[in-house]
């Protein structure tokens, strides 16, 4: 389970940290680093494609920068089939897969690594690299554990887009900013109501998409008057 009330932290420094003129590797070092203490993990990577190769960028932890930095040299790896398949990976405990990825899985067991996600950095409709989520013990990654991650790899797009050469494409940009901070302000919203009303995280989202219904409105604006405005639905 990853800690709630740091997830909210973290997304409240991100909101602060993007519009700003940052390093593009320490947005990312950051992006590893906040992932790796809101889900509870050993390390984190981020690697990106180019020319066909994955390059490694920044890791959390000695061990997760091996075996980040070994991806180029893998085929095939966890990493790989993500950018290939522009779908998330998720793997269980990674010594049961000596067979499909023979060198990886050696790789990570002698680093005493065991579950492996890797989410997809998706630029438009490709995948430019991924987020590399590692676990020392092995894990069932839930569906909360990948929503997470998928939110924070929507973070580290959109530094991305606004510091790399694509960035004179600004209508591009300007929408993938906007639909990352409707993200961030729904999660933020479900926080607070799921804090203050003492349910769980889907419960507050169902209460807050019914009130959107009710009142014709969007689930951001709903969002919105909870964090701002203190709205109870």
């Amino acid at each position: 389970m990853f800690d709630q009330r740091s997830f909210l932290r973290q997304l409240t420094g991100f909101a602060v940290v993007l519009p700003a003129r940052y390093d593009h590797e320490a947005v990312l070092s950051e992006l590893t680093e906040s992932a790796t203490l809101v889900l509870g993990l050993s390390g984190s990577g981020v690697t990106m494609a180019r020319d066909g190769r994955l390059r490694f960028l920044t890791a959390v932890s000695a061990a997760s920068e091996e075996l980040a930095r070994d991806y180029a040299q893998h085929h095939p790896c966890p990493c790989r089939e993500a950018c290939a398949t522009d779908e998330v990976v998720r793997v269980t405990d990674v010594r049961a897969e000596s067979t499909r990825w023979p060198e990886f899985s050696a790789t990570a067991t002698r680093l005493r690594l065991a579950g492996v996600a890797t989410i997809p950095l998706r630029l438009a409709d490709r995948s430019i690299g991924s987020l590399n989520l590692y676990s020392s013990e092995p894990r069932a990654w839930s569906d909360e554990d990948i929503g997470l991650a998928e939110l924070l790899a929507d973070v580290a797009i959109s530094h991305v887009v606004n510091a790399s050469r694509l960035r004179p494409q600004g209508q591009l940009a300007e929408q993938m900013q906007d639909g990352l901070e409707s993200r961030m302000v729904i999660e933020v919203a479900k926080g607070v109501t799921s804090e203050t009303q003492g349910i769980t995280l889907d419960q507050a989202f169902q209460r807050m998409r019914r009130h959107a219904r009710r009142n014709h409105t969007s689930l951001r604006r709903v969002s919105e008057a909870i964090v701002t405005l203190g709205l109870r639905v």
